[in-house]
C-alpha cells in the first residue's frame, strides 16, 4: 500500500502574540497535525516550562511536537559580537545592556539549556540560522572588492571566528543527537548551499550542521532546486513558503516598509514557486526518510511559514496549512509508472 509521505505543520515565531495553547489550538483548528513552537512560546518559570508541561499541551491539542524553531536565539549568539542593534529585539532589556561578550555568553547558556529541554522532549531537530559570523561588509553578499587586504582577510577571520564561537554549541548538539537545521538565507552566515558547505568543510563535516529547507530565500540566482540538491544530504527539517518578485524593482534598497519592497512573501497558491515541485524535491533529496529515521516519526512535517504584507497573517497561515492538506499528503510513489506499461 502506498505511504503517506508528509503531513501539515506550522511554525510558530510569526505567531508570538498566542500562548503555546493558544498556538495550538489555532494550529488544530486551522488543519495542522502537527507544530513548531517558538523558542519563546515554551519559555516559563524560571526560564523554560517543564518537559511535562509542553508534552501535556501538546497532547491535549492533539498535535505532534516537530521541532522548535529557536532563530532569534541563534541570531543573537553569532551577531552580538558585531555590537549590532538587531539582536535587542530578541533578549531581555536587562542583557541587552551588558556588552557584547557577555550577551554572547548569555546566548550561548540560554540556548545550552534549550538544548537540554529539547533532549528531554525527544526533539531532534533545532529549525534556526546563525547570525553575521562574517561581519556585516561580508553579509551584504555584495562583490565588493574590498573583503581582503594586506592586513587583513574578512573570509578567513570570518572562518575561524565562527570555528571558535559554535564549538561549545555544537559539541553540545551532538552529545544530545541534535541536528542545528540552519535555514539558509541571505544575511546570515550562509547565504548560499556553497556557504553552508564551507561551514561544513571548515567544521571538520560536524554532523549536527543540518539544513531547514526554505524556498522562499532563493531570490537572488540560485534556484531552490540548485540550492537544495546542493545540501540534500544535510536536509533534516523543511519550512514551505511563496514569495514573488516584483519586475523592474531593486532587491538591494534601502526600504524598510516591507509592502514596498521587491522581494513579497506570499499565500502558498499564489506565489513563483510551485510548490507541488517543491515538496516532490524534499521526497528525492531525502528529506522525509531522513527525518522520519532520527525521529521515529511515520511521516514528515511540511512546516508552514505563510506570510504576507497585505493578508492578515492567521489567514494566511490557515491558508497554507489547508494549501498543505489538501495537496501536498499524497502517498509516495512505490514504483516507477514504467515499470507498468507493457503487456
Amino acid at each position: 500500500m502506498a505511504q503517506q509521505v508528509f503531513h501539515p505543520s506550522i511554525e510558530g515565531a510569526q505567531h508570538g502574540a498566542k500562548s503555546l495553547a493558544e498556538f495550538l489550538a489555532y494550529a488544530k483548528r486551522s488543519g495542522a497535525t502537527g507544530a513548531q513552537p517558538s523558542n519563546y512560546m515554551l519559555q516559563g518559570g524560571k526560564l523554560f516550562k517543564s518537559a511535562k508541561e509542553i508534552k501535556d499541551t501538546f497532547e491535549e491539542a492533539g498535535l505532534t511536537l516537530d521541532g522548535i524553531s529557536c532563530h532569534c536565539p541563534f541570531w543573537v549568539h553569532t551577531t552580538a559580537w558585531t555590537g549590532s542593534p538587531t539582536i535587542r529585539p530578541f533578549i531581555p532589556a536587562d542583557v541587552a545592556k551588558k556588552s557584547p561578550p557577555e550577551i554572547e555568553k548569555w546566548a550561548e547558556n540560554y540556548l545550552l539549556k534549550l538544548f537540554d529541554l529539547a533532549a528531554e522532549l525527544g526533539v531532534k531537530t533545532l529549525p534556526m540560522f546563525w547570525g553575521v559570523a562574517f561581519g556585516w561588509e561580508v553579509a551584504t553578499g555584495y562583490p565588493w572588492g574590498f573583503w581582503k587586504g594586506a592586513d587583513y582577510d574578512l573570509i578567513k577571520e570570518g572562518q575561524e571566528r565562527f570555528v571558535k564561537k559554535t564549538a561549545k554549541l555544537r559539541k553540545a548538539a551532538n552529545e544530545r543527537g541534535l541536528f542545528l537545521c540552519h535555514e539558509i538565507h541571505p544575511g546570515t552566515a550562509a547565504m548560499c548551499a556553497d556557504d553552508f558547505l564551507m561551514l561544513v568543510d571548515i567544521c571538520d563535516g560536524d554532523k549536527c550542521l543540518a539544513v531547514n529547507a526554505d524556498p522562499s530565500h532563493c531570490w537572488e540566482g540560485e534556484s531552490w532546486e540548485t540550492r537544495f540538491l546542493k545540501v540534500g544530504s544535510r536536509v533534516y527539517a523543511a519550512h514551505i513558503k511563496n514569495f514573488v518578485i516584483r519586475p523592474g524593482f531593486p532587491l538591494r534598497a534601502i526600504q524598510a516598509e516591507w509592502p514596498k519592497r521587491a522581494m513579497q512573501f506570499v499565500d502558498l497558491p499564489s506565489g513563483d514557486i510551485n510548490m507541488q515541485r517543491y515538496a516532490e524535491l524534499l521526497l528525492h533529496i531525502g528529506y522525509p526518510s531522513r527525518y522520519c529515521q532520527v525521529t521515529g516519526r511515520s511521516t514528515a512535517p511540511l512546516v508552514v511559514e505563510a506570510e504576507s504584507a497585505h493578508k492578515d497573517l492567521d489567514w494566511t497561515s490557515a491558508n497554507g496549512i489547508a494549501y498543505v492538506r489538501d495537496h501536498l499528503t499524497w502517498p509516495m510513489a512505490a514504483a516507477s509508472f514504467e515499470e507498468g506499461m507493457g503487456a
